[in-house]
């Protein structure tokens, strides 16, 4: 054990754990959630890219000797690559506006520094306040890091997105031709094509890469070099304009100055942005795994109009139930997203004068539902998606008896005429079609073309029939 004092007193350590005393405070202190943010490691990544980038600056500006810069920034890339993995045990949940999250990285990364100095962990060749926080605040730290985990976690998102893109275009093309019945109100409408629906998926998410795209730009904008209040106070002549040179090089990130300190550090509408844009996408894929659930119903007394691949059985009592589990854990994943993103306005909310401290549980709550959509997209298009199958004797059954059909009886013979033979179909349980023949409303021949379910699904064919329908019968009547 080791023995480090601060302003409230001394306590003691293990040896060999390279985090120091107000760490260990802080972890005794928060002891809630049972996780860490060794959860985040894109979050410990970039904090330690804004070290090693302060140590180059300060270095550059030669106000940090440069054998403390060199180890200092030797010590952050062994925590860029993941070799201090295990000292960083902090709950997310804390306070202190993620105070003990920077603390946390400036005693590893000063602690490994003293070891390439020739000192031990708990030496104080290289200072984890003095040396590593340089020219630094909490308060700038930490929004500057979430905003560039944020970057992360987009660019990881768009990989996804692309993936279940290019699912849903084969499943456009695959389904072209199948004719379906849509649906309003969860009652009959007109026909439709399966492909047709499917490109409305392929849209949201076509839509969807083009918010994150530009969501980018909201996380570049970064007020590292505020300090504590925007004043910039406790840095060095040069030091921003030097961070502005070292971070985007050093994290492969595009960083630059926010125009105003004051509104970086008060106002994180900026996170309500990429929470929102997380939001809107959950409710489209929401919505996809929803329809997928009803349209496969069933197996005998549901719409049964597609066919989910098994994944798994379905009941502990009932054999040979088989649930749609994928599309169930998909909508789950975004209940939960709505939830963080309810969390994440009443944090920006809740910004108080000069800072916003309720950076922690923003932070959870974003990472939160960028790694839940990252992780379940992917499985949502393997397993459940690629694999949808049509049921197609089914699907036409019911676009051929839909009573809604008596639209192109409307469009002919006017909207009551067209009401009575919709009540007639309903009240004989035959088809529009049908009737439409018995009433010698128009020849069987224009009967079934003009209610073939496949010309009702495409404009440019019906409108064009109609017309030459219309055009015709008055040519006639006038004749």
């Amino acid at each position: 054990m080791r023995c480090e004092k601060d302003s409230i007193g001394e306590l003691y350590l293990p040896m060999n754990v390279y985090y120091g005393i107000q760490t260990e405070r802080a972890r005794q202190n928060f002891r809630i959630s049972g996780e860490t943010i060794e959860q985040y490691p894109e979050l410990i990544w970039c904090i330690a890219a804004i070290k090693k980038s302060a140590a180059l600056s300060n270095q550059h500006i030669g106000v940090l000797a440069p054998d403390i810069a060199d180890a200092i920034v030797k010590s952050a890339d062994e925590v860029m690559a993941g070799k201090m993995s295990g000292h960083f045990p902090l709950d997310p949940y804390q306070g202190g506006g993620g105070t003990s999250i920077n603390m946390n990285l400036n005693e590893v990364i000063a602690n490994r520094a003293n070891e390439f100095l020739g000192g031990s962990i708990g030496d104080e060749l290289v200072h984890p306040n003095t040396d590593v926080n340089m020219g630094q605040s909490t308060n700038d730290v930490i929004p500057s890091a979430v905003n560039m985990t944020c970057f992360l976690y987009i660019q990881l998102l768009l990989k996804n997105l692309l993936i279940i893109k290019k699912s849903v275009e084969k499943k456009v093309q695959e389904f072209s031709e199948d004719i379906a019945l849509a649906r309003t109100c969860l009652q009959d409408a007109i026909p439709i094509t399966r492909g047709q629906q499917f490109s409305g998926y392929l849209s949201f998410i076509e839509r969807q890469i083009g918010e994150f795209e530009k969501l980018k730009s909201v996380c570049l904008s970064i007020p590292l070099g505020a300090t504590a209040v925007g004043t910039s106070l406790g840095t060095y002549p040069g030091y921003i304009e030097a961070i502005y040179q070292f971070l985007p090089t050093v994290s492969g990130i595009p960083v630059e100055k926010k125009d105003n300190f004051f509104d970086g550090l008060q106002n994180a509408d900026g996170y309500l942005k990429i929470s929102s844009t997380l939001k809107g996408l959950a409710t489209g894929l929401s919505k996809m795994a929803k329809d997928f659930r009803l349209l496969s119903s069933g197996p005998r007394a549901g719409f049964r109009e597609i066919e989910l691949p098994a994944v798994q059985a379905g009941s502990s009592i009932m054999p040979g139930k088989i649930n749609p589990v994928i599309p169930e854990m998909m909508i789950q994943v975004c209940y939960q997203v709505y939830g963080n993103d309810q969390t994440v306005t009443m944090a920006v909310d809740n910004g108080e004068l000069d800072i916003n401290v309720w950076t922690p549980i923003i932070m959870k709550n974003l990472f939160g539902s960028f790694q839940l959509l990252t992780n379940a997209i992917p499985i949502f298009s393997e397993k459940c998606l690629e694999g949808v199958k049509l049921i197609r004797e089914n699907a036409i059954e019911y676009a051929e008896s839909s009573l809604s059909n008596a639209t192109i009886v409307a469009a002919l013979s006017g909207y009551k005429r067209a009401t009575q033979i919709a009540e007639q179909a309903f009240q004989e349980n035959v088809t529009i079609r049908e009737v439409v023949i018995k009433n010698k409303l128009m020849q069987e021949s224009d009967a079934n073309q003009f209610l073939d379910p496949k010309l009702l699904t495409d404009h440019n064919k019906s409108s064009s029939l109609l017309s030459n329908y219309l055009h015709r019968n008055q040519s006639i009547s006038n004749g």
